[in-house]
């Protein structure tokens, strides 16, 4: 008896398990274009950009709101104190990750540098620290994702109105099935995590078969953020950022940390401040100055125009310091790693 029951009870979790399978692969999704904003996009875009408008009201008929989208833009990690975010991306596995990268990718590395001016250390710490290394590229339904943020994320929602349109026209130049991009939960695509507008704006065919693959050909993916970056005035062979000494006792270096991220401020007012030490010399004249802490310490850097560029990437002090001192850690490592020659 106790036999039958087991066996009854296993074809009741396999028979729940289909029907759930079976209605998770047919959900078709929350119909939009009973949104009368979402029927005015159509008109809109459709008119403006030359797209079918038969095929998009089909599209929105079935986008599967992503629910957890919402809660994560509540909470993303740029807003984590510097000593938390720094854990996330510091770390010596993505340090190894990013040397063996490199090696993996040698030639590839060496034309884009020479290409474009930007040093590999920060292309792979770029790479390592939106996807790290492409293990982690994102799981979201891109098209769905932007939907939902454009149309229920109010505090945004002109941005991700913006990137839909660019994603719909990016799936029609480029020939991609909307519906199977995968994404961040913000939308970015690929290993170097471009949203669709810089996708359109700034990927590269480097390899020349024909195709901008942001996922596949590391060729493409490699060049396309170095060119984000030539494109957003990198500086070759010019500094990013340094570490100053700071007498915090002295509140008079305080109106500097308000200038924002920017380079506005005159590297020689820093030397006028006696509170402030170890200035650099360097032919830059324009700076900008943040404050990291790490418990109950407090660290001062000047960022220069490239550290500038980082923040173009992603809109965050924290995340260009993240770049930058991973890019330091490989850049050591793969130094480390090469044959001296006496």
């Amino acid at each position: 008896m106790e036999i039958v029951t087991r066996f009854l009870i296993a074809i009741l979790i396999i028979l729940s398990f289909s029907l759930f399978v079976a209605v998770a692969s047919n959900n078709p999704g929350e119909d939009y274009t009973k949104k009368k904003e979402v029927l005015s996009y159509i008109d809109l875009v459709s008119k403006k950009n030359n797209l079918d408008h038969a095929d998009l009201m089909q599209l929105f008929k079935g986008v599967h709101t992503q629910h957890r989208v919402l809660k994560l833009m509540q909470s993303p990690a740029e807003a984590k104190p510097w000593a938390d975010y720094r854990k996330i991306f510091i770390t010596e596995r993505r340090i190894k990750k990013g040397v063996e990268f490199w090696k993996n990718n040698l030639e590839i590395f060496e034309e884009v540098e020479n290409a474009y001016g930007v040093p590999k250390e920060i292309l792979l710490a770029i790479i390592g620290v939106e996807t790290s290394y492409g293990s982690n590229i994102g799981s979201f339904p891109v098209f769905d994702t932007l939907a939902t943020l454009g149309f229920g994320y109010e505090k945004r929602s002109k941005f991700f109105l913006s990137e839909l349109t660019q994603l719909l026209l990016l799936a029609k130049n480029e020939n991609l099935k909307i519906h199977q991009l995968k994404g961040s939960y913000a939308g970015a695509m690929g290993l170097g995590q471009f949203m669709p507008s810089s996708y359109r704006h700034y990927a590269i065919d480097f390899n020349k078969d024909g195709r901008r693959d942001l996922w596949r050909s590391y060729p493409d993916i490699i060049a396309s953020v170095a060119n984000y970056f030539k494109q957003h005035g990198w500086e070759e062979g010019q500094p990013i950022a340094l570490q100053i000494e700071v007498n915090d006792q002295d509140l008079s270096f305080q109106p500097f940390l308000k200038k924002g991220m920017k380079p506005t401020i005159d590297l020689s007012h820093f030397k006028s401040i006696s509170s402030i030490s170890n200035i650099p010399e360097t032919n830059e004249e324009k700076v900008s100055f943040y404050e990291f802490k790490i418990g109950s310490e407090k660290q001062y850097w000047i960022g220069f125009n490239n550290f500038y560029v980082i923040t173009r990437y992603n809109h965050s002090p924290l995340y260009a310091m993240a770049v930058l001192q991973l890019s330091r850690e490989i850049g050591d490592r793969i130094k480390d790693s090469q044959p001296h020659v006496e």
